[in-house]
């Protein structure tokens, strides 16, 4: 199998999902943006299911590392928020139509690839909520509850892709520096 045009599929795959949704995408629909037959398609790759999990399971993978990363870090509870900011930025930007079909196209993720989604979903937000509340304990950050804390910060991050495109792409620089200055000192 020809694993550049599999990447290739995908890649053109995510941006049809990005724009229409997973459920108003069809394979015939992927074929035809690549200018081939759909059953052709078939040949690289088994079917849009296929697609979805390689697609969601590329970004969530590449967060629960990130994730994983900063936490076992003996930076402190500050540092670490700012990082995974500054890391959620960077795949943002770098994913952004991946971090649209997460975002929005994971339900229909099925089997083991949905169990291992949430699975990652559920350790990156445990990681995160215990480097928060290790930052209230420590007094780094206000002593507000850490569930309002963690879900304000990820609310925003989870949405980033729509606002900084509708923006106009900003700068990573000038959003990681603004965006972390917001966010903390939201908190601090």
């Amino acid at each position: 199998m020809n694993s550049t045009r599999k990447q290739e599929i995908i890649n053109i795959a995510s941006r049809l999902f990005k724009e229409r949704g997973y459920n108003a995408v069809s394979m015939r629909d992927i074929a035809q943006a690549m200018d081939m037959k759909a059953a052709s398609l078939y040949n690289h790759i088994s079917g849009k299911q296929e697609i979805l999990a390689t697609l969601i399971l590329e970004v969530a993978e590449e967060f629960t590392e990130k994730m994983n990363s900063i936490a076992s870090e003996t930076s402190t509870p500050l540092q670490k928020i700012k990082k995974v900011i500054e890391v959620h930025i960077d795949i943002t930007v770098n994913f952004s139509e991946h971090i649209a079909t997460l975002n929005n196209d994971w339900i229909h993720l099925e089997g083991v690839s949905l169990k291992r989604v949430v699975k990652m979903r559920e350790d990156y937000e445990d990681n995160f909520r215990n480097i928060i509340k290790q930052g209230i304990s420590e007094k780094q950050i206000k002593p507000q509850h850490p569930e309002v804390i963690l879900f304000s910060i990820l609310s925003t991050l989870r949405t980033l892709y729509l606002w900084n495109e509708k923006r106009g792409k900003m700068d990573v620089n000038v959003l990681k520096k603004d965006m972390v200055s917001v966010l903390i000192n939201g908190i601090v």
